[in-house]
């Protein structure tokens, strides 16, 4: 990614969450953490990935909701962030800290079924 495409990510990332903490207001949306934003070549469509606390179900409707809101987002995005083509954007869950969290889960297993040696 060059350099301007770094800083573009990172001012919608920025102002992403800074939008879902403080613009946002629905019990439908869970804690949602916004983890980064992936640009397209063109800078016409940024992923942007959300982690989010809770279970399968709560991380489905958050991101659904988001989802949903995003041409609110995307509107509000317009008044902050002056690009020549704001890029469409899309939620998707973080499946990353997921991952990390069951490999610590499994290897703090691992060193719990370990059996300390005795001195003979």
């Amino acid at each position: 990614m060059l350099y301007r495409d770094k800083r573009v990510a990172e001012a919608l990332r920025a102002e992403i969450a800074r939008i879902i903490t403080t613009e946002l207001a629905d019990p439908n949306l869970g804690f949602v953490t916004v983890i980064g934003v992936r640009l397209a070549k063109d800078m016409k469509k940024a992923t942007v990935y959300v982690s989010v606390m809770g279970d399968e179900k709560v991380r489905k409707l958050t991101v659904d909701h988001l989802e949903r809101a995003k041409g609110y987002i995307k509107t509000l995005l317009k008044d902050r962030i002056v690009l020549r083509y704001l890029p469409d954007i899309h939620f998707r869950y973080d499946e990353l800290l997921a991952q990390e969290e069951r490999i610590s889960e499994i290897i703090s297993e691992l060193h719990k079924e370990e059996v300390p040696k005795s001195d003979e």
